[in-house]
């Protein structure tokens, strides 16, 4: 047993080499993301149920088949980073949300936005981000394989329209709720996985649906979305039908979709958060472009000023306002507090992409006097504004310490230059005096004038 490794760690091959059997092997499912943004996976038997992603193998696979590497030098890594169970085939079996990195040079390969993100949120953890996303899908029937359908599974097997947007919101029944086994099948599923998925509902649009995916605390929202993703793929594997995260899938009057990001951070949640909220907002919309640039392929289409959107190129906040970029919902205004919901993201988008730029414009408008006023508590309080004056003092220390330890350096060179110089002219001195037998001139092993003696050579078991 000690060979098939230590608990809560698969020993891989090495440990499945000493089994006599596999019957008691635990299936683990690595997924990642291609360069498309689209979940691929593949299975991998353990000879235990590891307790952590530490205790996962790192794997590899052909990038040349994901548009990730070139065909002469095609490996990329996995590496785990979230363990979820596997709803398909339940226990002891597990998924793993792994990130993709480049096996010659270390980098996240391409489609890997999820190590910048992770990055950002440790910057800005003190802010302790919340998110939630309202991914909306749309259920379409299968075209020709490997070509995207172009039918909605809600409309009429002769090809017409259904009529239009109205009773399907919400809807119930037959010839309304299309789609519903699909929907319910992957809220269960979800749940079974320990995906954070919080409710489900009929869209605008026949055989549109929606789920709500959160609260999340920074990274993680990538992640479960990500995963949500994948098992809503494997769902539809079995009921016929393909599930578009098109932003457009239909031309005409019909609603796009799209990926609602509601969001706060700690000042929000406090009393004073509105004000907060509002200040955030602005800052959004300098930076809108920027934003748009990061919210998802396609966007425009759906972005248009009609069916409960802002025009791509205009920008605007207001309560409770769905035609709005960002709505606030009225309970923040109420309340003096809470959190806004950024409507602009498409279905499409890269949640690490989206949340990443959130947190980066939140963090620079914010600043260093909100980090100061989170680790002191109170948002308005008279310690606060101590606090923040010690860190500035202390701030100011530091940068007059560096600047002192950079003149020391420099005053170091210089002797140390100097020291060298005079070494030289010694050395020069000694090969001029006459001949011993002691000196470079003539001595045995010696080098020529001038030069340093040859190094020993490595030996042969030098690393």
């Amino acid at each position: 047993a000690s060979k098939r490794g230590k608990k809560g760690v698969d020993a891989g091959a090495g440990g499945l080499a000493y089994m006599t059997s596999y019957e008691g092997v635990v299936l683990a499912e690595y997924v990642w993301l291609d360069a498309a943004q689209t979940p691929r996976s593949k299975t991998m038997t353990m000879t235990t149920l590891p307790t952590s992603v530490e205790g996962l193998r790192v794997w590899n696979y052909d990038g040349s088949s994901t548009e990730q590497a070139d065909g002469h030098n095609s490996e990329v890594l996995l590496y785990p980073r979230a363990i979820f169970k596997d709803p398909f085939r339940g226990a002891p079996h597990i998924l793993v949300l792994a990130e993709a990195y480049n096996a010659w040079d270390g980098q996240p390969a391409i489609g890997n936005t999820r190590a910048a993100c992770a990055e950002l949120m440790q910057k800005y953890a003190h802010l302790d981000p919340w998110f939630g996303i309202e991914q909306e899908y749309t259920l379409m029937k299968p075209g020709k394989v490997g070509e995207k359908p172009t039918v909605p599974f809600g409309f009429n097997e002769d090809g017409s329209e259904p009529a239009p947007q109205g009773p399907y919101y919400c809807g119930a029944g037959n010839g309304v709720a299309l789609g519903r086994p699909v929907a319910d099948e992957h809220y269960v599923k979800c749940l079974q996985a320990g995906v954070k998925i919080a409710g489900i509902n009929a869209e605008v649009m026949p055989g549109q649906w929606e789920y709500q995916i959160g609260p999340c605390r920074g990274i993680e929202m990538g992640d479960h979305l990500v995963m949500s993703r994948y098992i809503m793929l494997r769902i539809t594997e079995s009921h016929n039908c393909v599930c578009s995260f098109s932003p457009k899938p239909m031309e005409g009057d019909w609603n796009g979709a799209g990926c609602h990001t509601n969001f706060s951070v700690t000042p929000m949640r406090k009393e004073g958060g509105y004000d907060v909220i509002i200040k955030v907002c602005e800052a959004f919309g300098k930076v809108a472009a920027e934003h748009i640039a990061e919210y998802g392929e396609g966007n425009d289409n759906r972005l248009t000023g009609k069916h409960e959107t802002c025009d791509i190129n205009t920008f605007k906040y207001g309560v409770a306002n769905r035609g709005a970029s960002i709505r606030i919902p009225r309970d923040a205004e109420k309340d003096g507090k809470g959190y806004m919901e950024d409507r602009r993201p498409a279905a499409n988008c890269d949640p690490y992409r989206v949340t990443c730029r959130m947190m980066k414009t939140t963090g620079d408008c914010l600043g260093h006097s909100t980090r100061a006023r989170s680790a002191g508590g109170s948002t308005q309080g008279a310690g606060d504004m101590e606090f923040a004056k010690l860190r500035a003092e202390m701030d100011d220390m530091v940068a007059q310490n560096r600047s002192e330890m950079a003149a020391m350096r420099q005053a170091l060179a210089a002797s140390c230059s100097e020291n060298k110089a005079m070494f030289q002219k010694l050395i020069l001195a000694m090969s001029s005096a006459p001949a011993n037998g002691g000196g470079y001139a003539n001595g045995s092993g010696s080098a020529r004038d001038g030069e340093p003696p040859a190094s020993p050579a490595p030996s042969q078991h030098s690393v």
